[in-house]
């Protein structure tokens, strides 16, 4: 008989930060105990349930006992079974012995065993119909097995009332074993099953809840519990209420502050605050990070952007008279805001330039000196990156050699979040120029997979020098990302830097700029010069980003095959490549390229000219002539950056390029043949692979 399963654990307060993943993690681990002993049905689903004091799972489909199962097990080889005489071996009578147990039968004879090759001797095999388990036991091994799987950091130990020590992320308070309306009598935690769990620790007027069958849990908990079970369903009510309470306004509602308050309560109700206007003058970011990050807190905008001083708040009581709730949650913030506060105009009372000398003090890595160091690598790099692309170098030095100032800062103390942010708060203050001051907090940027790149050419110079510096400085330290580690985000740095030079079209070379890079660290005795490998780490970033673009993997191998060393044309490059794979011509042309590619490896020495003279076969000659007739057009729209031209003008060469390899033999005996006609493919090489390599187009 199938029914439903419900299996809950009623526990202590769990890791808001965990519990999405706790509960994801518990139903799987149940759903896929069971399904390997093979107590589901094909059809069998399960649903997860989270709050701050239980994890759930409800499983449809699940039979009272797994099927019957037919074994075919060996017994032993034929040579240790039998003895000289035939007969049964004490070895064999004894595994008999213990296989007839196994079968559930009085005994076993030879006679019923078969006699079959395993694969290198024959052997004695028997077979058997193992009777299927009880719901009860498949269900206990499955329980231990899923709470061991859990991916708790840290377990707490506590005791139980008899006595008893258990371990688990927090105490354990009940467990629920429900199979349709009847108990699952197992034991977990020091716990045996039952069908009570208790509700909202306020709201609920019952002190215990009596879950009637599986398919009744979520509804019996927020009807008689004031418990919402499903955590996913709890944040969408939490949302839909936070925007129905916002407003006109604009929430700042980040997904993981969404997530967090969800695991904070089971019975979310949102309710209004307002903090005093005068903490309007610090600067937005610093009250909106200490709201979110300290007090869980939803600030409320304008439609302009700019802070209003209510801000919303999700109790997990509801309530008539929220009066206390509310008076609670505003006198807890303001000590938060004035501290925000204080920061801020205490730090205004020094510049940022009055606090580079104290970057001295402050250790970048041991290997790799202080943040002063750091910062001058910065500042000359930032230089020459600016002269490269025409920028105003001395607002761009200025910019990096201020970059770093706000780190010693009492609000980038509290707050390390806002690193650059307040920097340019306080640049503007000092009396900077805008862009110095602007570049402060851009040069961080891209800070994350689809963050916005620098908007100022200054903070696109300072974020360009600053990633470099990180980028080869840490790898030049024997620190380069491995597997799925990357403590110093290097993968990050390497794909900021790739958008900027695609992005922004800067005419700036891939070695140059590491080489440049490296030369920053002459006479570091730690550092060895890590340009190579960084080069080809950049052309793997390069694919990764672009096949995110929806660039074909085989335009995207033609294309960073050749190692551009700039990146301002590779967008063209690529459409180039994917409008001259669509052309009749181009399958023809890749595979005579690819050939051609495989004959040059094998023919390295230096190619000459083309001894026209030397042409004896027709093909040839009209190839060379296609070649000549070819290149004028090439050449001429490769010096326009028109890609594309360049590339189907290719297209006029497929009959002779075919009809020369049908009718000439490159590898001819005579060697003066022989050099001219490989000349001949190195000049067609060239000139087809000028935007990229056409032969990774070859299917």
């Amino acid at each position: 008989m199938k029914q439903t399963l419900l299996v809950e654990l009623l526990t202590e307060e769990l890791p808001p930060k965990a519990l999405v993943k706790l509960g994801e993690t518990f139903a799987a681990a149940v759903f896929n105990g069971l399904a390997g002993r093979a107590f589901l049905e094909p059809d069998a689903v399960a649903t997860s349930f989270a709050t701050p004091r239980r994890l759930a799972v409800s499983i449809s489909g699940v039979r009272a006992a797994s099927p019957d199962k037919q074994i075919r097990e060996k017994v032993l080889p034929v040579s240790v079974a039998l003895d000289k005489e035939g007969q049964a071996s004490p070895p064999l009578l004894k595994k008999l012995a213990v296989l007839a147990q196994q079968a559930g039968c009085a005994s076993i004879a030879l006679a019923e065993l078969e006699r079959a090759s395993d694969g290198k001797a024959e052997a004695f095999f028997f077979t058997y119909t193992a009777p299927g388990q009880a719901l009860a036991l498949g269900l206990q091994a499955t329980l231990e097995e899923s709470i061991a799987k859990l991916p708790i950091p840290k377990l707490m130990s506590y005791q139980r009332p008899d006595g008893s020590t258990v371990q688990f992320v927090r105490p354990v308070h009940g467990l629920i074993a429900l199979h349709g309306e009847q108990v699952v009598p197992v034991a977990l935690l020091g716990l045996a099953a039952g069908k009570q769990t208790l509700g909202h620790r306020f709201l609920c007027e019952r002190p215990q809840l009596t879950i009637t069958a599986p398919e009744h849990y979520a509804s019996i908990l927020e009807s008689q519990g004031k418990v919402i079970a499903n955590a996913s369903q709890r944040k969408e009510a939490i949302r839909t209420a936070l925007l129905a309470k916002a407003g006109a306004d604009q929430i700042l509602m980040p997904e993981s502050l969404l997530d967090e308050v969800s695991a904070l309560v089971e019975w979310p109700v949102v309710y209004e605050c307002h903090f005093d206007e005068e903490f309007l003058s610090v600067p937005q970011e610093c009250l909106i990070l200490t709201m979110q990050t300290n007090q869980k807190y939803f600030a409320l905008t304008d439609a302009a952007g700019k802070l209003r001083s209510r801000f919303l708040i999700v109790s997990n009581i509801a309530t008539d008279n929220p009066r206390h709730i509310i008076e609670g949650n505003q006198r807890v913030v303001r000590p938060r805001l004035s501290d925000a506060k204080f920061f801020f105009e205490q730090d205004q009372k020094k510049k940022l330039g009055d606090r580079l000398s104290g970057l001295a003090s402050v250790v970048y890595h041991n290997k790799l000196g202080s943040q002063a160091e750091r910062n001058a690598r910065i500042v000359a790099l930032a230089g020459n990156i600016a002269g490269d692309i025409g920028a105003n170098a001395p607002m761009a030095q200025r910019a990096a050699q201020l970059s770093k100032a706000d780190l010693l800062t009492d609000m980038v103390g509290e707050f390390p979040e806002l690193q650059g942010i307040m920097g340019t708060y306080y640049a503007r203050h000092d009396g900077e120029q805008d862009e110095v001051a602007i570049a402060i907090s851009e040069h961080y940027q891209p800070r994350f997979a689809g963050d916005a790149l620098p908007a100022t050419a200054t903070g696109t110079v300072v974020a360009l020098a600053d990633k470099l510096e990180t980028l080869i400085g840490i790898w030049g330290i024997g620190l380069a990302p491995t597997g799925d580690k990357d403590p110093f985000a290097l993968r990050r740095h390497a794909l900021g830097i790739l958008r900027m030079l695609v992005e922004k079209r800067l005419p700036l070379s891939l070695s140059h700029c590491l080489a440049q890079t490296a030369q920053q660290f002459a006479g570091n005795a730690n550092f060895t010069d890590p340009s190579a490998d960084v080069l080809t780490f950049l052309y793997d970033r390069l694919r990764g980003l672009l096949r995110e673009r929806g660039y074909a993997p085989d335009a995207i191998d033609a294309v960073v095959a050749q190692q551009p060393q700039r990146l301002d044309d590779i967008i063209e490059r690529l459409d180039a490549v994917k409008a001259f794979a669509a052309l009749p011509e181009s399958q023809s042309l890749a595979a005579a390229n690819k050939r051609i590619t495989n004959i040059l490896k094998k023919n390295e020495a230096a190619h000459g000219e083309v001894q026209a003279a030397l042409l004896s076969v027709a093909a040839e000659q009209r190839l060379f002539g296609a070649i000549a007739d070819t290149r004028v057009e090439v050449d001429r729209a490769f010096a326009a950056g028109d890609f594309s031209a360049t590339l189907q003008a290719l297209a006029a060469l497929r009959d002779d390029v075919d009809a020369f390899f049908n009718d000439v033999m490159v590898m001819d005996e005579n060697l003066a043949l022989r050099a001219n006609r490989l000349a001949l493919l190195h000049s067609l090489h060239g000139m087809m692979n000028r935007v990229a390599d056409i032969s990774k187009l070859a299917a």
